[in-house]
């Protein structure tokens, strides 16, 4: 059931109106009754094996509980992380289980967010929920259950649980954006994906320019597809009166990086960085590595060495998250070499700006921001093209095989699009820029809210209008998924 399916609309319509006429402190088991429903919908198998991990996870946490000390828990917590990692893998990454079933949608995302919950657990920095029926509610929240956002027990738990009363400015605010996730899904991300699908899976034609092509295109795609998805959403939660962390926070206009991953999938960003870097920095093994090499190799070098290890493992579980293959181990130990690389540079660049003050000037930051659009760009060719071998070919062709004839308009025409959405597609671009420029000084919506009416009625409604009249569905259209379900 896609989120942009009349099936799905109903759906919202029929839980919104039940959680609000559901008073009282229960009120949220509308919501885990509708959850069930909503998962078991794409496919009853599915609940066996999210069932299996809320079983575990909540029975490792209430055993933990009556154990003093992370000693003492740690059996526990190897045990029920061992167990779920395993079934992820099996499922994700193997054809040896289950041959012919699709993978459970968004698998990734309710095993690490409820993973966090049992570290959490174990290290004391949360209390073991006694009632299954909310531990169930945290890990299948049916609006986070297709891709994400990761959330933390102590975060979502603070509105999720909690009786709310119906507010018409919440459910109006949560309403405009999942219409601008629609339009950023429905009018640009599912348009362009004739393009990118036409350029990606034919690369014996489309080579040279066509693969610069292929990377803006795919970033426009994937940045309108995911962030769509997500504002769904955050929308769909806060009509029911619960708060989700964003996130994306303008990621395009990071300056390096770095920077683009603390706006990219904030998220998944922050449960490696907590779950897996810092655990892994200072365990004993590499401390150890650490202790000999500041003998051996000497202090600059010892003190980076646990730092670059734990950089290089934190990544490369990052690209196999992604997906199973050499390309996305390629992807992720691409963007570790970048930022450490980068990070090694900072003296240098410290003594670049001071003596060429540039730093701070738009010509220079416009510089920065476009090359880290084109160095993420890069990276993503591993996902786009499949295997790291034809990776590199095809990002060589760029240089060997940029033939003047290919510059002709009539070219980007058999791409699938016609002018009519090319131009769709500029104005698209052109509206979602305009709005991440907006947000840097506070909500686009709150914004929006402050002005008059005939002013708030002719932009929702003119929005409204656009993916109606412009959106990618009905006759002669394929209902696409969103891209991060397969995680």
């Amino acid at each position: 059931m896609l989120f942009t399916s009349y099936e799905f609309l109903i759906f919202l319509f029929i839980t919104t109106v039940a959680y609000y006429l559901w008073k009282g402190p229960r009120q949220w088991l509308v919501l885990l009754f509708a959850g069930i429903w909503f998962y078991g919908r794409q496919n009853p198998a599915y609940l066996f094996f999210l069932g299996g991990t809320i079983l575990t996870v909540y029975a490792g946490t209430r055993g933990m509980e009556r154990l003093d000390g992370r000693r003492k828990r740690r059996p526990l917590l190897l045990a029920v992380t061992g167990v779920n990692l395993f079934v992820l893998w099996l499922l994700k990454y193997t054809d040896l289980l289950f041959d012919g079933l699709m993978i459970p949608l968004g698998i990734s995302f309710y095993t690490f967010q409820a993973l966090s919950y049992l570290i959490d657990v174990y290290r004391g920095t949360e209390k073991a929920e006694k009632n299954i029926g909310k531990v169930a509610l945290f890990a299948g929240f049916f609006p986070q259950l297709i891709q994400g956002p990761i959330s933390r027990y102590s975060d979502l738990s603070k509105t999720l649980f909690e009786e709310h009363r119906f507010s018409w400015n919440e459910v109006s605010l949560g309403l405009q954006r999942i219409l601008w996730g629609y339009f950023k899904k429905l009018v640009i991300a599912d348009r362009i994906l004739a393009a990118v699908q036409t350029l990606l899976l034919q690369p014996e034609t489309y080579r040279g320019i066509y693969v610069l092509a292929g990377m803006v295109f795919y970033a426009i795609e994937l940045y309108a597809d995911f962030t769509g998805g997500i504002d769904i959403v955050i929308g769909i939660a806060q009509i029911l009166g619960i708060r989700v962390k964003e996130n994306f926070i303008r990621p395009y206009f990071s300056k390096s990086v770095k920077e683009y991953w603390t706006r990219w999938h904030i998220s998944m960003g922050t449960w490696f960085r907590d779950y897996v870097f810092y655990p892994v920095s200072v365990s004993k093994p590499l401390l150890k590595i650490s202790k000999w090499a500041r003998k051996n190799l000497g202090n600059a070098i010892g003190k980076r060495v646990p730092v670059y290890l734990s950089a290089l493992i934190v990544w490369s579980a990052t690209g196999i998250w992604h997906g199973r293959g050499w390309n996305f181990l390629a992807w992720g130990i691409g963007n570790c070499l970048i930022i450490l690389i980068s990070g090694e540079l900072e003296p240098l660049y410290r003594r670049f700006h001071k003596r060429y003050p540039v730093k701070d000037h738009w010509l220079f930051r416009t510089f920065q921001i476009l090359r880290t659009i084109f160095l993420m760009s890069c990276l993503r060719l591993f996902d786009c093209y499949g295997t790291v071998r034809r990776t590199f070919v095809m990002f060589a062709s760029i240089f060997t095989d940029f033939l003047p004839e290919h510059f002709s308009a009539g070219t980007f025409l058999k791409l699938g699009l016609d002018l009519w959405d090319y131009g769709i597609l500029m104005a698209g671009v052109a509206l979602m820029i305009t709005v991440s420029l907006m947000g840097r000084t506070g909500s686009v919506r709150e914004k929006i809210r402050k002005q008059n009416g005939a002013v708030r009625f002719l932009i929702w409604y003119g929005l409204l209008i656009v993916v109606l009249l412009f959106g990618c569905y009905g006759q002669g259209y394929e209902a696409v998924q969103f891209i991060y379900r397969r995680y």
